[in-house]
């Protein structure tokens, strides 16, 4: 945050050094902080690991540099080697934070395959060629379509430094942390071959890219290369995968005997992987190798048939559908396609069918055989989908349709396993059939696919719409634990999104919805929210820990609706202020009721489909627990709501009080009585008397506030009036109080029922309380008076000034002004100039000359006030005063109670009422210390307390010369000598060191701060007079 702001400032080299200093501290601190030792039981572990973090850190600080231009522009040469230097270093470390993270989440067993796949990510990112990005297009010369070496980012050595990493790390890894269980079994050795053929297999797919450009250059050399060595390698992966894969899990469903079994599963593993890399390395092209890819696709259909026991009569049906998908591939058939999809169908029905639909078995709440339909008509929606898109423009609705009915089974499907997991058959119910991470992977394919497709042009924005919103509400599964919170999702989702994604026109610059159009998709995302009421309770529930009141759902379901226009108003109607105004008033209208919880006329538990809600909502377990508690009335919450929301109408101008003075006066009468009720109910209920007078005081206070800020013809002559009455209801509301409270509890209470010590002690904490709450009432009454005071003032004075201004630039130009300008401009000039208040600057002038008088008699009542609360409430906090001192800033110029003050001297009453604050309640502890302690005799006949009265007098005698020279200071910013404050800072030495008080020292201390600060302000006062000169 401070290399922020110093770069803000243009502080370019402070930001830099700013970002390494807090990269270098942040680093230490978590060397001496982290718990790396305790964490891994081993001290070279640890070391390694914290070598790791400061590796990252020192990373983001070279990241961190390569932000700043002026590093870009100075050093070009530099910013080079630091790109080269994080596209060197980065794939180490990332690939080994990332698979630390996984293995935190999801355990060590195959850390070595996690930390393979992101050596694999971050190859292909980094290692990949790429041109630098701080080369300029002049640097940047490609010489017959290729792009020399030098423009790369990574060098020959680095290339090689990758490879190794990715070939070798995982492989290393592996043997480092399973060293003991290397050997023990064939497919423990298969790991090893794994984790070394298949990065192997990435890099010659990525040599496609030009990954292995610092081997050689020429392409034929590195086409043999890639062959070869891929077809090795594809041998060894497909035997290992036989053998730690397919054996292993899927042994139960191969139906051939050995040895034929192994010769059957390698025939169909190893063909196709070889036809597929063929295909892939575009070695399918010419009529030989098409026959070859043929023959090789027939022979694998029909090995992988014979192994899942297909009936050798109907052998050729797979077969046939092998020679359809080879003629699709060779011949772009898409008749041959789809006579694929249709054998491949039935297959896929006879392998469900004969393995899966005799089992009795639920799972995830609901029968096998269902879960085995909802899981082949997917499977076939999937084959089905590619064939589709390869149609005339015209069918692409088929498309669309058969995407959103395989998204829609897929949603399904991973609902009922995510959320059903508590229905498995016996034994199995902790197990986690279907982990978080698969609907992450699943929704990420799914969106990129949808993308794919639209960039495509195969499918439409209406369908890209949906798919995205059905794929996007699977991932609230992982957040909110409930049935229909995917259906839920993406019926909020599909009401929400159509303003951002439907509406793309970019070549009109107005609004690309219609009016209608936006009520429209206002209102169904209002029924969207209120659809998903029961999920919001479900989720509130579990945030609470309890049933959530109608006020609460209402709110949110409100705050929700709000949230969900934001995009319609924003993106469409960002021109229409009204449509703002209405907006804040929903989402202010939502948070009230949040916060508020007032009880609803009309309950909602009506409204609830679930028994279980409703059960929930009926449960008696609060009075069980906690007994019978009186309710307290929630129905004045209404009226604060009610109130709170007037004055965002009001100011939001939904409500035009500007303009008609009649709505005006209701208006603030409403306010007034609204909160005046909203106070006597809530906080004086005991007190039935005094609600007229409160009712009456917050009446005077909107209406006042109100005529201030939007002043009528009658109103300057009458607001005096009102703030009279209101101060003279302050001391009337405040001592009968006291009288109507004590009467109430002595006639109440029986003379047998409490004892009358008791119920004095009862009588005057009651009395002291409401008191309290009524000096807090005034208090906020009259800050608020005096700040709408404070603004309409300087209001007055900047229209004045511009005014002036004004006129002086018409009279100054008033020639070339009548000859430069049109007249139509010129008319348009003079009615800008004659626009300005007539009323607010001349007859507010003459008329409104009580408003300084007002303004100060509210800021110093409300400063008295607040003293008092401080004595009432913290017995007098020495801290008290540097917060309420600066409510003196809100005084104004005066010729009637303040002579002479003016805005030059606004800080001096803060400082003068600190300082004399200060000393007096000293004097008062020297006083209470000696006299209240019944000590008074000592002070006759010499005692200790003598001495104590006598230094801490002089010690705080010693200070006032300091606070006087700065007050005067502050008062006349007249300079003086510049020893003189320099003279008076050694005497408030001894007042910080010796003295007995706190609030001695604390004059003490401000003294010298005093005499510092007037001695920097005079100085440089001096240094500036001197410039000028």
């Amino acid at each position: 945050m401070i290399s922020y702001i110093v770069d803000s400032l243009n502080f370019k080299t402070g930001a830099f050094f700013g970002v390494w200093f807090s990269l270098i501290f942040a680093q230490i601190a978590f060397f001496f902080t982290s718990s790396l030792t305790s964490s891994f039981n081993s001290l070279p572990l640890a070391i390694l690991a914290a070598l790791l973090c400061a590796h990252t850190n020192f990373l983001i600080g070279v990241w961190a540099s390569l932000q700043f231009k002026w590093i870009q522009i100075e050093n070009p040469s530099i910013v080079l080697a630091l790109e080269r230097l994080l596209f060197a270093c980065i794939p180490f470390p990332a690939s080994a934070l990332f698979t630390w993270a996984t293995i935190s989440a999801v355990g060590i067993h195959n850390a070595s395959y996690y930390l393979m796949s992101f050596n694999c990510l971050f190859y292909w990112l980094y290692s990949i060629p790429r041109v630098s990005s701080f080369k300029t297009k002049q640097e940047v010369k490609y010489h017959g379509g290729q792009v020399p070496e030098d423009n790369f980012i990574l060098g020959p050595l680095d290339s090689c430094f990758h490879t190794l990493n990715l070939l070798f790390f995982p492989l290393l890894f592996h043997i480092a942390s399973h060293y003991t269980i290397l050997f023990s079994s064939a497919a423990a050795v298969s790991d090893l071959f794994l984790l070394f053929f298949i990065p192997f297999l990435f890099q010659l797919y990525a040599s496609t890219r030009g990954a292995l450009w610092w081997v050689s250059k020429n392409a034929q050399h590195l086409h043999s290369i890639r062959v070869m060595n891929g077809a090795i390698a594809l041998i060894v992966v497909v035997i290992c995968l036989e053998i730690r894969v397919v054996f292993h899990s899927f042994g139960r469903y191969i139906q051939v005997p050995p040895p034929l079994n192994y010769l059957l599963v390698t025939t169909t593993m190893l063909g196709g992987a070889s036809a597929a890399g063929a295909y892939a390395l575009g070695m399918v092209s010419d009529a030989f190798s098409s026959l070859a890819f043929t023959f090789l696709a027939v022979v694998v259909s029909a090995a992988g048939a014979i192994v899942v026991g297909f009936p050798l009569v109907f052998v050729p049906l797979p077969s046939i559908a092998g020679f359809y998908l080879a003629r699709f591939f060779t011949k772009k058939s898409l008749p041959s396609y789809f006579a694929f999809v249709v054998l491949g169908s039935l297959m896929v029905m006879w392998f469900v069918m004969h393995n899966f639909w005799d089992l009795n078995i639920w799972i995830a709440g609901m029968s096998l055989k269902s879960f085995c339909k909802l899981v082949t008509a997917n499977v076939i929606l999937a084959m089905a989908v590619p064939g589709i898109a390869l149609l005339p423009a015209k069918l692409h609705f088929l498309t669309e349709a058969c995407l959103i009915a395989h998204a829609v089974l897929l949603c399904h499907i991973e609902n009922r396993f995510f959320n059903y997991s508590g229905i498995y058959y016996y034994g199995f119910e902790d197990d986690v059939m279907y982990p978080s991470y698969l609907v992450v992977v699943t929704t990420l394919v799914g969106v990129a696919l949808t993308r794919r497709l639209s960039v495509d042009h195969r499918i439409g924005s209406k369908a890209v719409w949906i798919l995205t919103c059905l794929y996007s509400s699977k991932l609230a599964m992982l957040f909110i634990t409930s049935k229909s919170v995917v259906w839920v999702s993406a019926i909020l989702l599909l009401a929400v999104s159509p303003p951002v994604l439907l509406y793309r026109d970019k070549s009109r610059t107005t609004s690309k919805m219609k009016v209608w159009q936006g009520y429209a998709h206002a209102g169904v995302v209002t029924l969207s929210v209120w659809f998903c009421r029961e999920t919001i309770f479900e989720a509130l529930q579990w945030w609470n820990g309890r049933s959530p009141s109608d006020g609460l759902l209402l709110g949110f379901c409100i705050v929700l609706s709000g949230l969900a226009c934001v995009p319609i108003v924003a993106l469409h109607f960002s021109h229409a202020l009204s449509a703002k105004r209405c907006l804040a008033l929903i989402v202010a209208t939502g948070l009230l009721f949040i916060l508020m919880q007032p009880p609803i006329p009309i309950p909602l538990t009506w409204t609830y489909r679930s028994d279980l809600i409703k059960a929930a909502r009926q449960s008696a377990d609060d009075i069980s627990i906690y007994g019978f508690v009186a309710p307290k009335p929630t129905w004045p919450a209404w009226l604060l709501i009610g109130a709170i929301l007037l004055t965002l109408a009001a100011v939001t101008s939904v409500i035009p009080i500007k303009y008609i003075v009649e709505l005006r006066v209701f208006y603030s009468i409403a306010m007034g009585i609204a909160l005046g009720v909203y106070i006597s109910a809530e906080y004086f209920l005991q007190a039935a008397v005094l609600h007229a007078l409160i009712v009456v005081t917050m009446v005077c206070a909107s209406v006042f506030v109100v005529f201030t800020h939007f002043p009528s013809a009658s109103s300057t002559k009458l607001l005096p009036w009102v703030f009279a009455l209101l101060v003279a209801l302050f001391p009337v509301t405040y001592l009968l109080e006291g009288q109507v409270r004590i009467k109430s509890i002595f006639g109440d209470s029986g003379v047998g029922e409490m004892g009358e010590e008791d119920k004095k002690l009862t009588t005057l904490l009651a009395v002291e309380g409401a008191r309290t709450s009524l000096l807090g009432l005034y208090a906020a009454i009259f800050m608020l008076i005096a700040l709408e005071v404070k603004y309409e003032l300087a209001s007055l004075l900047r229209e004045k000034a511009v005014e002036r201004g004004g006129m002086r630039h018409v009279q100054s130009g008033q020639s070339t002004s009548s000859s430069s300008y049109p007249p139509r401009m010129r008319f348009t000039q003079h009615r800008r100039a004659s626009t300005v208040s007539n009323f607010t600057i001349k007859r507010m002038a003459s008329e409104g000359a009580w408003m300084p008088a007002v303004g100060n008699v509210a800021t110093v009542m409300c400063f008295a006030i607040c003293l008092i609360l401080n004595v009432n409430l913290t017995g007098g906090s020495n801290r008290a005063i540097f917060f309420l001192a600066p409510i003196l800033l809100l005084l104004n110029q005066d010729s009637d109670f303040v002579a002479g003050f003016g805005d030059k001297q606004r800080y001096f009453p803060v400082a003068v009422v600190i300082s004399v604050y200060l000393a007096m309640t000293a004097l008062y502890s020297i006083w209470e210390e000696v006299w209240h302690g019944n000590a008074g005799w000592g002070l006759e006949i010499g005692g200790p307390d003598w001495f104590f009265a006598v230094k801490n007098l002089a010690l705080l005698i010693l200070t006032f010369p300091s606070h006087i020279l700065f007050n005067r200071f502050v008062w006349s910013y007249t300079k003086q000598t510049d020893s003189t404050p320099l003279i008076t800072l050694p005497l408030n030495l001894p007042s910080v060191i010796i003295t007995d008080i706190l609030k001695i020292r604390i004059l003490g201390l401000l003294g010298i701060i005093y005499s510092l600060a007037q001695y920097l302000i005079s100085r440089q006062q001096y240094l500036s007079g001197l410039k000028y000169i």
